[in-house]
Order: C-alpha cells, then structure tokens, then sequence
C-alpha cells in the first residue's frame, strides 16, 4: 500500500487488527505506537496518520490530513460491459490513472448476461476503485455509471452533467468547462487515427466497444452524437488493453502525460 486510505466513518474508531490496512502497518511496515505513516481520508485529503496506541481491539489512530489530491484528469471513459473479472481489474487501473468518470454500458456486440454482475451493488466495485487510488497516492475516486444500452448513455449525455458540476464542485481548471473531444476507439471501420488528433485544452469523452466491437448501429448512433471513431492501430485488442491505450493516448493529446 502506497498511502492508507480511511473512509470518512472510519474515522475516530480504532483499526482492528484483522482488517488489511492494520496488517500492513504493524506486520508489513513495522510501524508501532508513535509511528506515523502515509494516510488520506476517502473523498477528502492528503496528509499523515499517528498511531496512537496498538490495543486488543484494534490500532488507535490520529489523522492530520491537509494536502490536496492529486488533480483528476480530464477525461471520461465509457465501456461496454467487461466479463466481471475483467471489469474490476479494468475500475482499478482507470482509478489508478486518474480519470474523471467510468460509464459502463451494455452494447449490441456484448455479452447480454455481463450486466447482471453484482459487482456494482456488493462492495467489490469500489473496493477496486479504493485499491486503484492507494497505488495513485489519491483519495478521489471515478464516478462510475451503469447503462443498459449505448442508446440510453448518448441520450443522457453525462459529459455534460460532469463537465458543469464536477468543474465547480471540485475546483478543476477551465479547461473542464470547456467542450469535450468525443471520441469512439474503433479498429474495424475507423474515420481516423488517434495519431492525428490535436485535444489540447480539451477534455476528452471515451467510448469503447465491448470485445467484440461496435455494431454498425451503434456506429452510426455514435456518428450521430458527435463522436470521432478513431483507430488505435490495425490489432484488435482486448476490453481491457483498448480502454487503458486510449487513456495514455488521450492523456498524451491532452498534454496532461508531461
């Protein structure tokens, strides 16, 4: 663990000793009473914990958290549903990256069965968003979405919720507010390459087929609603792959990989 992360309940109650987090500070790191360590409260600061005292019911802890998280990125990640062991590790590296917003939808070309995961409602979901944040050394998490069709996402049009509101809320730059890049990675039938593309300023919407890609439908859906469908190279690529190489490509046409 790179920081420990403490939800904001957490606070004020010892650690018991069984959870992962005293693990690691007493066996791991050896820290004990009077021992300070790397810490950050869920949603809120950066700064440092005291252990306070190591008793029978768990390790006393004080928190002196003032820093503020690193910056998100500008960027927004739409994927068709993942197999469910594929989409946790897939929460946990896009939280590791930074990104604004995760939306997952269901598409034509995806397997209908993925979007019955329980994953979302059971605790594992954001578990692997916290995992993803404490390798970061962050304490923001990525708001993550569901929707049951692409069809439903482009009417909703979350971008734009999380352009105005996040902007604000959250003290991003302006270049938040300004209007995003769309963007649909596409290796089958793409208009472009991301190569070309030049989003400096910008913030960037990401959308990525399921496994199998995009439908011709979903295509001309996409095309509709203002989205560029751009190829990542000839190779078709996993979930997983494709939506990570579009975040580093779109971090580097953002200029936020300098």
């Amino acid at each position: 663990m790179n920081i420990i992360l403490f939800e904001p309940t957490e606070i004020g109650k010892p650690l018991p000793k069984r959870d992962a987090r005293a693990v690691h500070l007493l066996k791991v790191l050896h820290k004990n009473t009077g021992d300070s360590f790397d810490a950050g409260v869920v949603g809120g600061s950066l700064g440092i914990g005291l252990i306070e005292a190591v008793r029978l019911d768990g390790v006393v802890f004080s928190l002196d958290v003032k820093k503020s998280p690193p910056p998100r990125l500008p960027i927004c990640v739409s994927v068709g549903f993942p197999r469910p062991i594929q989409l946790r590790r897939l929460l946990r590296d896009l939280s590791n990256l930074g990104v604004e917003a995760i939306d997952l939808v269901g598409t034509d070309m995806g397997e209908k069965s993925y979007r019955d995961t329980k994953l979302l409602i059971d605790g594992r979901a954001r578990a692997a968003l916290v995992e993803g944040a404490i390798q970061a050394r962050d304490t923001r998490l990525p708001l993550v979405s569901a929707y049951a069709a692409l069809d439903d996402w482009l009417a909703d049009r979350p971008w734009d919720r999380e352009r105005d509101t996040l902007a604000s809320a959250s003290g991003r730059d302006r270049s938040f507010r300004i209007s995003p890049i769309l963007i649909a990675t596409d290796n089958v039938r793409p208009e472009g390459s991301f190569g070309l593309l030049n989003t400096l300023g910008h913030p960037v919407v990401v959308a990525v087929g399921s496994e199998r890609g995009w439908s011709d439908r979903e295509r001309n859906e996409l095309e509709s609603a203002g989205f560029l469908r751009l190829a990542m190279g000839s190779r078709s690529l996993r979930t997983e792959t494709a939506c990570i190489a579009a975040v580093v490509l779109a971090m580097e046409k953002t200029g936020k990989l300098g």
